[in-house]
């Protein structure tokens, strides 16, 4: 199972690397910690992370992402609508999540379980290549919008 980061773990990596953790940086953050279950898009980080720091801009909020996911505090995510979503980032060890795309009304969820870690397996044997992570997308309808067909 992941182990979730906590705020105090994100401020030692973000230490770790000469970078402080700025109010702005650190509404970012809350925000994320507080949607983990979520893949939030760039503009819904910044309306909630105003919550917490007025004052914060737009690409303040696209450079402390930027910073995030350099760190490997984040992963960003692209579903084929032209927008990035984030969420906050994983146990290497625990990479075995896979993303269900509603095509009707565009909600994501995830699936827990892992069907192509023997896949894996035979592959990086093969081709003589060591895969750290892999990315699986499922795009169809949910339930809701097959009730509404």
């Amino acid at each position: 199972m992941d182990k979730q980061q906590s705020f105090a773990e994100i401020q030692e990596r973000l230490e770790a690397s000469d970078l402080r953790l700025t109010p702005q940086r650190a509404a970012v953050v809350k925000v994320l910690l507080e949607h983990v279950d979520t893949h939030l898009r760039t503009e819904e980080i910044f309306l909630l992370a105003k919550e917490f720091a007025p004052d914060i801009g737009l690409a303040t909020v696209y450079r402390t992402l930027e910073v995030l996911e350099r760190l490997n505090i984040i992963n960003r995510f692209e579903f084929g609508d032209g927008q990035s979503r984030y969420e906050m980032g994983r146990d290497s060890e625990d990479h075995y999540h896979h993303h269900l795309i509603c095509l009707g009304c565009g909600a994501i969820s995830e699936f827990e379980d892992d069907l192509l870690e023997k896949l894996e397996g035979q592959i990086a044997a093969k081709c003589k290549f060591k895969i750290v992570d892999h990315d699986l997308r499922f795009f169809g309808y949910c339930q809701k919008c097959q009730e509404k067909a």
